[in-house]
């Protein structure tokens, strides 16, 4: 906890935006940091309440410590206060930025609409880390002579390598990307999360003996095969990158794209790399001077919304099946959960029209193969079409973005198919099978971890994943682990 009467002597602050308009100008960060002395008075708030939710199972997937890293940073101790966050957290710069904390939604000020400001704090102990110099290398001061192959450099990957590193193992990181970080550097766009924090932990890990191999795609350039036969250890950690198949008439249609490509695309772009991707379309896509659509109400779907402003779109629509939530939440039916209701994304507050209970029928083309509208209409509570309320929304560029179903199935899922029958979910995804307990596939000397087991989710539970699948294969090789659960 943080000051003891401070809940009540101090409001609530977060950190402010840009405004819209000077924003949607570039796709550099917006968030204005708030000052050391601010930042302290808003630790300040926590409560002593009691129980912590906010770092329970219903708030911190990593079960960050919020209430005493609150209360070291309200005292001005910032080096105690990064170490403290490093114990749970491997990343907390990425979660900082790009989590939706559900810890905020568990607070106990919650109750009155005003909890603290954890995520604003968390962000800024790690900045303050960096700044300070108080984020190095760590490497182990003994080596174990196990080596340990980790497939896929997304958060579930990284958490994973840098925790069996500095268990003492030899861990190589096999990226098919030309550069690591995953779904952070490739999916979240750069004006959610800047590249050079990925970059900067990249350095990190390579001082504590993580070695990278960028531009391997497992499974297609490099068997599986013989990563099993040449380390003690194979941890997948894939992601989740196939879109789920919307089934709507009209995707043929030029300017209809999964949402995916794009934000890589945009990505690559600012990176400056060529928009050639493996697994992605390659011609651009470009929303300049374009009304847009955006088939979704997911982060993804939101994504897509502030890329095409930046892009210069002259109009963007978001389409949602699910009915308008309500303004408020029944705080006594649902805290400490996360409550549905009505949530505006900064990307959606710079001038998209959002359209609620609303079904995509079909897009429409011209003569020439184009995309010119979107058919939609209002659907019942059943999310059946209602009679006579079809109507057309203007489009020269859609995006669909409803979800993923599972890791791509031409690389490691079809290599080990083939040849070792890795057990998947076949119950409309293709997840791996394991467990939460020690993340064992049904592959002998193969782990997995994250997005590519525990299907689409946020960054801080394929973090969590990362390293508790670490501390599962730290046991299994060592007999006895020292490495956090």
């Amino acid at each position: 906890m943080g000051k003891v009467t401070g809940f009540l002597e101090i409001d609530r602050q977060v950190a402010k935006y840009q405004p819209a308009s000077d924003r949607i100008r570039h796709f550099r960060e917006f968030t204005i940091p708030m000052s050391d002395q601010e930042v302290q008075k808003q630790a300040a708030r926590c409560m002593d309440c009691g129980i912590p939710y906010c770092h329970g199972p219903t708030g911190c997937p990593v079960h960050n410590q919020i209430p005493d890293w609150n209360d070291l940073v309200y005292n001005g101790n910032w080096d105690e206060a990064i170490r403290n966050l490093h114990s749970t957290n491997n990343f907390p710069e990425f979660t900082g930025r790009v989590c939706p904390a559900p810890c905020e939604e568990a607070c106990t000020l919650n109750l009155e609409d005003v909890p603290v400001a954890i995520k604003t704090v968390e962000q800024a102990i790690a900045d303050k880390a960096y700044e300070m110099g108080y984020i190095v290398p760590q490497p182990a001061v003994t080596k174990t002579g196990k080596k340990v192959a980790v497939i896929g450099s997304g958060p579930a990957g990284m958490a994973a390598a840098q925790q069996l590193a500095r268990a003492g193992h030899e861990v190589h990181v096999y990226e098919r990307e030309s550069k690591a970080g995953g779904l952070l550097r490739y999916g979240i766009p750069d004006f959610k999360m800047e590249k050079n924090f990925i970059d900067r932990r990249i350095e990190q890990m390579k001082g504590e003996g993580v070695t990278f191999h960028c531009g391997v795609n497992v499974g297609v350039d490099l068997p599986v095969q013989r990563l099993l036969n040449e380390n003690d250890a194979v941890l997948y950690c894939g992601g989740s990158e196939t879109p789920r198949d919307a089934a709507i008439p009209g995707v043929e249609f030029a300017g209809v794209h999964d949402a995916m490509p794009y934000l890589v695309q945009q990505n690559r772009r600012l990176g400056r790399e060529n928009i050639d991707s493996v697994g992605w379309p390659s011609e651009p896509i470009l929303a300049g001077g374009k009304h847009v659509v955006v088939v979704g109400g997911g982060d993804t779907a939101s994504d897509c919304v502030g890329t095409a402003f930046r892009q210069g779109a002259v109009k963007v629509t978001q389409l949602d099946i699910r009915p308008q939530p309500p303004e408020k939440e029944d705080k006594l039916a649902v805290w400490p959960f996360w409550a549905t209701k009505m949530r505006t994304s900064s990307s959606q507050a710079e001038g998209a029209v959002r359209e609620f209970q609303v079904a995509t029928l079909e897009f429409v083309g011209d003569e020439d193969g184009n995309l010119t509208g979107v058919k939609c209409c209002q659907v019942d509570e059943r999310r059946k079409p209602v009679a006579g309320t079809e109507f057309v929304i203007k489009a020269d560029l859609a995006f669909i973005a409803i979800g993923f179903r599972g890791p791509f199935t031409n690389s490691v899922l079809k290599d080990l198919g083939d040849t070792l029958k890795l057990a998947t979910d076949r119950r409309g995804s293709t997840n791996v099978i394991a467990n939460e307990l020690d993340y064992k596939t049904s592959v002998e000397k193969l782990w997995t971890a994250g997005d590519v087991r525990r299907g689409q989710s946020l960054v801080v539970w394929a973090i969590r994943e990362g390293r508790q699948a670490a501390r599962a294969i730290d046991e299994e090789l060592m007999g006895a682990t020292v490495l956090p659960r």
